[in-house]
């Protein structure tokens, strides 16, 4: 398993321990080092599997985490933290691709990759990395199940507390321009431990969502408003405003490299607000609601519900819409 100390990761570790698995984790070296919510995940981690640290750029360091053991799958939950291209093409590919080459060396014969759905329309370094990989995987003999989700709750959960304390929710253009089928960390999690049992998916790329009807980030905004009792406020937040901010960004980031890596992450962020993460129809060039598979029995805003009410908190970590 790698991946396992983000929200996706240990969630698929806790199922696949409920169902019987013996799950052993390869961690980075520095993933308890970023504070004490990154060492209490990686305490409650060890309590449910056994956890290995290795350098994911040292060969060495990955046959060693590989022996000893007769590994049946590797389940990669693994992405790069920002998306900036130096981030993207040596966690989403060459990292990946280092896993890969130690898996098959070790014999293992089913490898099931969490993707994203957004590399349908590649446009940004790490879709590109994703999609590099995606390739060597299907390409590389071995068993595989490569698993696209659309939104997460925790990428939809920023706008909460602003409109707790009364801010209007941010939507660009009218806040309809995109939808999605946001699908919680537990549901995802069974997903990706069905792949290991479920022949229909194997060898396949799984574009799903969660259950029920696309959501508009309009919708989003509406049904907070409603959980608090509150009527609807919106700011509709142009997109020439984020191209202005890109373009000001690069041209500066000529003289200051560290502005060309904020101008990568305002075109992460404008190709989110353009653009729905749903099946994309290759012939039509739209999106399609219908041909996204619903998986699971949670919803967002029930979600939302839970983080009003208190009952539950977003760890929204790296991967914010907002």
């Amino acid at each position: 398993m790698l991946g396992a100390t983000g929200t996706i990761g240990r969630a698929a570790v806790a199922e696949l321990v409920r169902r019987g698995y013996e799950v052993v984790c390869l961690v980075r070296p520095q993933s308890g080092a970023a504070g004490n919510a990154a060492r209490e995940n990686l305490a409650r981690l060890r309590e449910l599997a056994v956890v290995r640290e290795v350098d994911l750029a040292d060969p060495a360091s990955l046959r060693s985490a590989f022996a000893g053991q007769a590994f049946s799958a590797v389940l990669s939950c693994m992405a790069s933290r920002s998306g900036v291209p130096e981030d993207a093409w040596a966690v989403d590919y060459h990292a990946q691709s280092a896993v890969l080459a130690a898996a098959k060396e070790a014999g293992v014969g089913h490898f099931i990759l969490l993707s994203a759905i957004c590399v349908q329309k590649p446009v940004l370094a790490f879709q590109h990395a994703k999609l590099a990989f995606e390739a060597e995987l299907a390409a590389s003999g071995m068993r595989y199940s490569i698993v696209r989700p659309t939104a997460y709750f925790k990428s939809l959960s920023g706008q909460i507390e602003r409109v707790r304390q009364g801010k209007a929710f941010l939507i660009f253009g009218d806040g309809s321009l995109t939808a999605c089928k946001p699908i919680s960390d537990r549901d995802l999690a069974a997903y990706l431990a069905d792949c290991l049992e479920d022949e229909s998916k194997w060898d396949r790329i799984l574009p799903i969502g969660g259950p029920g009807r696309a959501i508009t980030p309009r919708q989003q905004g509406e049904a907070l408003f409603a959980m608090l009792g509150r009527p609807p406020k919106f700011r509709s937040v142009p997109l020439a405003f984020l191209d202005g901010v890109i373009a000001v960004l690069r041209a500066l980031g000529r003289v200051v490299p560290s502005l060309a890596a904020k101008a990568e992450l305002a075109r992460i962020g404008r190709y989110y607000a353009a653009e729905s993460m749903l099946v994309l129809n290759q012939q039509t060039g739209c999106y399609d609601a219908d041909a996204t598979l619903s998986t699971g029995g949670d919803t967002l805003f029930e979600y939302y519900q839970a983080v009003v009410d208190g009952a539950a908190t977003p760890e929204r970590g790296d991967h914010a819409v907002f």
